[in-house]
């Protein structure tokens, strides 16, 4: 498994909860960065996908 994908999934937990912290904090700033945070996650991980894709196929 690629290392994107585990970091990629690490972010975008890691960016869920400060989301959802800044929510109920009423932080935007924490809110917005947990939003940012947690959708780099998700395009890393999709990156992981590829490159294990790319891999697969060779």
């Amino acid at each position: 498994m690629d290392k994107n994908r585990t970091e990629g999934t690490k972010h975008e937990v890691k960016g869920a909860v400060k989301e959802v912290a800044g929510k109920v904090t009423g932080d935007k700033a924490k809110e917005v960065s947990g939003n940012i945070e947690k959708n780099a996650g998700k395009v890393q991980k999709e990156v992981g996908k590829a490159a294990d894709d790319a891999r697969k196929d060779h």
